[in-house]
């Protein structure tokens, strides 16, 4: 079968957008493949430097997918810094790596943009890992042959970069040591906007929280932006993350009740809240019951290792023959 490989950045607390947007679409798309979800704490070190932070954001992000469904007797979930053989190859792949293909990348053409903007050294605070994290990307993807990633639209350099390094290590050494693989773009993800109508987004301050309890969420909802003019509620970011969360039936009972003015707002936001509890209630304990027993993440890790390992190795030592290392 062929392997479908997804990548998790262990980041701060998620909020539904993320659910909705990337976790509920990955797991989706799991079903029925050879997946192999891993958690990528080796890129969190270009920018998180507190190792109880890097610890805690990986452990929580685990329990993150893990109570949204993730089933790792189906998908084999792992922690990409228990595969030396990530770091290793990465050596390998950088010395066939042109830096004018790194100059290409995204994030650091965006850090020496926000530099040049700001009038400073176009390199100012750029580390190595962000440099060259596109190499340690390609190690991730080449490592477990993998033959699909599943991206989004602005993800797909990641593939493409990757595409040329492992072509020239194959061209190189005159060996198909690594697969090419292919990315798949997710149709149809959700964008759901935030509690004042922008795109829901932790730098913009309006995000409502995947994982809490019952009267954090009537807080939030309670600030959700609203119009006095209800003449219009198929627009309205408060109508718009009912129809993200809420059973379709339910979406246009609520537009329906806006629209011939039997409910205003406050009874709009309620039916919201209780959406949002019915949609996430179950699934926020989940989360915070694992948090709660770190050693079974820490299995189910070391399960994944398990799985990972052989094949990680495989892979590594064709490239290291392939070298003339062994």
């Amino acid at each position: 079968m062929s392997i479908v490989l997804t990548g998790i950045k262990p980041t701060g607390d998620l909020h539904i957008g993320n659910y909705l947007g990337a976790i509920e679409p990955a797991l989706k798309s799991a079903v029925d493949q050879n997946s192999y979800f891993f958690i990528a704490d080796l890129h969190a070190l270009n920018k998180e430097k507190d190792p109880q932070k890097i610890h805690q954001y990986t452990l929580s992000i685990a329990a993150a997918w893990l109570a949204s469904g993730l089933d790792p007797q189906k998908i084999v979930f792992y922690r990409q810094s228990d595969i030396p053989q990530v770091s290793e190859l990465t050596t390998l792949l950088s010395a066939v790596t042109q830096k004018s293909l790194m100059n290409k990348a995204h994030a650091y053409k965006a850090a020496r943009d926000e530099n040049l903007q700001k009038k400073r050294d176009p390199d100012a605070g750029i580390n190595m890992g962000l440099y060259t994290y596109p190499v340690l990307m390609a190690a991730d993807i080449l490592l477990l042959q993998t033959n699909l990633v599943p991206v989004g639209q602005d993800q797909v350099q990641h593939v493409e970069i990757t595409q040329d390094i492992a072509q020239n290590f194959n061209r190189t050494y005159s060996q198909p040591v690594f697969t090419i693989p292919q990315y798949f773009i997710q149709p149809d993800l959700a964008t759901v906007p935030g509690i004042d109508g922008r795109k829901m987004s932790k730098s913009y301050n309006n995000t409502i929280p995947l994982f809490t309890t019952p009267d954090i969420w009537e807080k939030v909802v309670k600030k959700i932006v609203t119009d006095s003019d209800i003449s219009n509620p198929k627009n309205s970011s408060l109508f718009l993350i009912y129809k993200a969360v809420a059973p379709e039936s339910q979406s246009q009972n609520l537009l329906s009740d806006l629209e011939n003015k039997r409910i205003g707002w406050k009874e709009a936001k309620d039916r919201l809240l209780e959406a949002i509890i019915t949609r996430f209630g179950d699934m926020s304990r989940d989360y915070f019951n694992w948090l709660k027993s770190p050693q079974k993440i820490e299995a189910i890790f070391a399960q994944g290792k398990e799985k990972v390992i052989p094949l990680a190795q495989k892979t590594l030592a064709s490239a290291q023959k392939a070298c003339g290392l062994s």
